[in-house]
């Protein structure tokens, strides 16, 4: 459940729907900082290879694409994949939380899932805006796969093509618009 990009799917709709831009909600230091990111098919490759490979029996391993990102590239991405207007951050910019700001947005959400012919969803059971608050607040979330590396697995994602590619799959299931 704790998925980001449907978070942002969400709100990005949500945005569109209302005809407002994109604006980042996290903070400028989670805009400019370098992130990772995990591919949940990249994890499924490699707990497959941790519970088959003898190398890695016993061991903990982290798990992210391989490369980094800024925010601040992929809201722009974000923006592109729905047709709206994704401004960059203004001087003095200041965050916004999520979970205060889509609180009374069901009544929007269920319209945009009628109007779409998504599959029926409550605005709860797409958009988990705390871990969004949480994983756009702050300082660099960095880890390192040196230890995969070094037993074995060589698995990695580009992580703005997988981005965009969460966000295709999530409109061909129609989940967003």
């Amino acid at each position: 459940m704790m998925n980001i990009i449907g978070t942002l799917c969400v709100y990005a709709a949500i945005c569109k729907h209302e005809g407002k831009p994109l604006k980042f909600p996290g903070s400028k230091a989670a805009w400019e900082c370098y992130q990772v990111a995990s591919d949940a098919d990249l994890i499924a490759e490699q707990q497959i290879w941790a519970t088959v490979d003898p190398y890695a029996r016993n061991e903990a391993f982290n798990c992210n694409n391989g490369d980094v990102f800024k925010w601040k590239h992929l809201w722009k991405a974000l923006g592109e994949q729905f047709g709206i207007e994704c401004p960059m951050l203004e001087e003095g910019h200041e965050r916004v939380s999520l979970e205060v700001e889509m609180k009374d947005k069901g009544p929007v959400w269920d319209e945009i899932v009628r109007e779409n012919q998504l599959l029926p969803t409550k605005l709860e059971e797409v958009g988990l805006w705390w871990f969004a608050d949480l994983m756009l607040g702050g300082e660099a979330l960095l880890d390192s796969m040196n230890k995969s590396k070094e037993h074995g697995f060589l698995g990695f994602r580009n992580s703005k093509n997988s981005f965009i590619s969460w966000i295709d799959k999530m409109k061909g299931y129609k989940v967003v618009p």
